[in-house]
């Protein structure tokens, strides 16, 4: 295999790897603004330049220097090669295109929400010059409202063209160009056209200074109180990796975590804003004192009951569920709550692909439940039971008007519809962020997510009722739901892939309960 030595590191690479990638992959950290692995190398920022030494087939493979320093985002590795990227050549130009930047960057920092977060930021304090050598007065422009999600600060700007390049090569949809020349440059929109595309919201993840602002985010947490937790896609089948940023048991946002199998580096706009039904008003989060006393007596009183498994459930959540009706009722009629189907699926420039499946978990709940039937079949022969347990957790309201008045029903779920009233057991449930558990995407990838926020009100998740009511049926103590003693049970009872899931890795996660001097 060919080496390369970057800063007396001997490191091996693969033939097409760029210097830059090869250093990232060992832990060396080189400066770059325009580089982003997914999109194509423009070279233009100049703040990755090293110098690269390199045998000479003219004088006996000697080592001599390259005469101009190199852009490591764009130069491929070669054996042999030497690179120096902290030596005085390459300071020097780092700090230059610092000093240039900075020239006419504003001194937002204080009100900035990209501060904390900020590659301008970080890199000033590490290799910038520390004072202002030039009076010129500073180029400003304006800010401008260039979609439903997005406000661009133009004169934050340092023209790194990450967001004009994903909108050419990524989402297809070229909103955004590039208007003036020299230091007059600035990113715009075509009149009357805003970028409202799907994957939108990914510009701001890939713009390195504040210049690409969230408008649903803007002035309202500093990013270094934020705790996050790596967790996955609740809404459609995709199964994305995302993040989850909160303060306070509060969700502020969610952001694309990378997975380069499933969904890259990015994520679709329905995914980074969908989750607001987490703290929507219409919540139900108080239950009745009594309320699992009475459905464990309405369960062991049943002399035959339908279960209906939302799509929207971990597979942790549909297997407790299911071994508690199953060992009331042998013949328990069970099924897989309704899938959603919008349109069909999208597939964008770059292979990205829009899921038109709007549940996270259809496939799991089915592993986890075995032979369960699916929705149309279930409403056909529910009306066979006395007794109906459901679960909702959508994220919007919904209704299966297939149940009767003669029909004792026990409603799990997070939003109130018109199933609520109709209940006569109503247990609140915790969303997807206030609990752990694994979902299968449309790959049939198991995947873990881990519980960003504590249950609200007097929620809990669906499995931790299934053990609360098994334990009252059983007239025993009930334990704490713990996802992953569930999956080694349901790989004791010979449910496939189990036990080769594991936890997210390299996310920087920090606990919710973790204190702020911890952070």
């Amino acid at each position: 295999m060919p080496t390369i030595t970057i800063d007396g590191k001997k490191l091996d690479f693969e033939p097409g790897q760029l210097i830059l990638d090869v250093a990232h992959d060992n832990g060396i950290k080189i400066p770059h603004y325009c580089y982003h692995p997914s999109l194509s190398v423009v070279a233009n920022c100049r703040i990755c330049l090293a110098e690269v030494w390199a045998p000479n087939p003219r004088n006996d493979n000697k080592l001599e220097p390259i005469p101009k320093l190199l852009p490591t985002c764009q130069t491929l590795a070669s054996d042999g090669n030497v690179v120096y990227t902290t030596s005085p050549k390459a300071t020097a130009n780092q700090k230059a295109v610092m000093e240039m930047l900075l020239n006419h960057h504003p001194i937002d920092c204080p009100t900035c929400d990209q501060a904390g977060e900020c590659d301008l930021q970080d890199y000033a304090y590490e290799y910038g010059r520390g004072e202002r050598r030039c009076d010129t007065e500073k180029i400003t422009q304006s800010k401008i409202d260039i979609g439903d999600n997005i406000m661009l600060y133009g004169d934050r700007c340092i023209m790194c063209t990450r967001c004009v390049r994903f909108a050419d090569e990524i989402s297809g949809t070229s909103e955004l160009f590039i208007d003036g020349r020299g230091a007059k440059e600035y990113i715009d929109v075509f009149p009357g056209i805003g970028i409202n595309n799907e994957l939108s919201g990914n510009v701001i993840d890939i713009c390195p200074v504040g210049a690409m602002l969230d408008k649903d985010f803007m002035f309202k947490q500093r990013v270094w109180f934020l705790k996050t937790t790596p967790s996955i896609d609740p809404l459609t089948s995709s199964g994305d990796n995302i993040i989850i940023e909160q303060n306070n048991n509060i969700m502020y946002r969610v952001k694309p975590r990378t997975n380069l199998e499933v969904n890259q580096y990015w994520i679709t706009d329905e995914v980074r804003y969908g989750w607001k039904f987490v703290h929507d008003e219409s919540r139900v989060t108080e239950i009745n004192d009594d309320a699992e006393m009475v459905a464990a007596d309405m369960l062991q009183q049943a002399k035959s009951v339908a279960l209906l498994v939302s799509p929207m459930l971990s597979c942790e959540d549909a297997w407790l569920l299911g071994n508690l009706v199953r060992g009331l009722d042998s013949n328990a009629i069970i099924g897989v709550g309704p899938v959603p189907i919008v349109g069909e699926d999208k597939t964008f420039k770059s292979g990205f692909t829009m899921r038109s499946e709007k549940a996270p978990n259809a496939r799991g709940v089915q592993r986890a439940l075995g032979n369960a039937l699916d929705y149309d079949a279930w409403k056909k022969q529910v009306g066979n039971a006395d007794m109906v347990v459901i679960t909702g957790n959508y994220p919007e309201a919904w209704d299966t008007p297939e149940i009767t008045e003669n029909q004792t029903l026990i409603l799990i779920d997070t939003l109130a519809n018109t199933l609520t009233e109709r209940a006569d057991v109503f247990l609140p449930a915790a969303t997807w962020a206030e609990k752990s558990g694994t979902f299968e995407n449309f790959q049939n990838k198991l995947q873990l997510f881990e519980r960003a926020i504590q249950p609200i009100g007097e929620s809990l998740p669906e499995g931790q009722y299934a053990m609360n009511l098994q334990a009252l049926v059983d007239d025993c103590l009930s334990t704490t739901f713990n996802p992953a003693t569930v999956r080694r049970r349901m790989a004791d009872a010979g449910i496939a892939g189990m036990l080769e899931v594991e936890l997210p890795k390299n996310t920087n996660r920090v606990t919710t309960d973790m204190p702020l001097s911890e952070v």
